[in-house]
């Protein structure tokens, strides 16, 4: 009797913890509440990415269109300290793993306008490195992981397309001098690249379609 007892109560903590288990499933799996994210945006992200994320100083990024799943991450590395920029830094850290979800796809909803290539002597080598690479040198052809169109891998890699090629540029040169640090493969491939060749390859990003 006193067995059986037992495995009343042992079948008893074993339901209650499911219970538990499910709760926070369907916690984690809440929709992000995108008029939140607005809200957000507006109040703590405009000043620099314009309310709605788009075309703003092309010293920072255009986030209309970008993957949710990127945003969230690079905003907790921020966040985190794993990634350096004395702005974002402290913006990050005044927001929780909500907003920042919240945030993140509210900027997604956002259909990113296109951008422009500035200069043509640039954009075919921009386009020979996106496209094939540069073998001798080990850097493998970004269409490889950001697709040919720049559209990237959600969860994975970023959006490039329409990117502002001055913020690309900026990006390709901290990882190469060690100043960016969350991303190793990044780092091992831009620590390859000439000056020339970021500036090439930025520009061409830039007028992706």
């Amino acid at each position: 009797m006193k067995r059986f007892f037992n495995l009343i109560a042992l079948a008893t903590v074993a339901l209650s913890l499911s219970g538990v288990a499910h709760s926070s499933e369907t916690k984690a799996a809440a929709k992000p509440d995108l008029a939140a994210g607005e809200a957000k945006a507006t109040t703590v992200c405009a000043a620099c990415h314009a309310a709605d994320g788009s075309r703003g100083m092309p010293t920072y990024p255009n986030l209309q269109g970008q993957h949710p799943e990127y945003l969230v991450k690079q905003l907790t590395e921020f966040k985190e300290g794993k990634r350096k920029n004395a702005i974002m830094n402290g913006m990050a850290a005044a927001l929780t793993p909500e907003d920042m979800r919240n945030v993140s796809a509210f900027y997604a909803t956002k259909a990113a306008k296109a951008g422009t290539a500035k200069n043509p002597a640039l954009v075919a080598a921009g386009e020979r490195i996106y496209r094939g690479g540069i073998a001798k040198k080990s850097v493998p052809a970004c269409a490889g992981c950001h697709s040919p169109n720049g559209a990237g891998i959600p969860a994975q890699y970023p959006r490039l397309a329409g990117q502002h090629g001055d913020y690309i540029k900026a990006q390709l040169v901290a990882f190469r001098q060690g100043e960016r640090t969350n991303n190793a493969q990044m780092i091992s491939i831009a620590a390859n690249l000439s000056d020339k060749e970021i500036e090439a390859l930025a520009d061409y990003i830039a007028g992706l379609r």
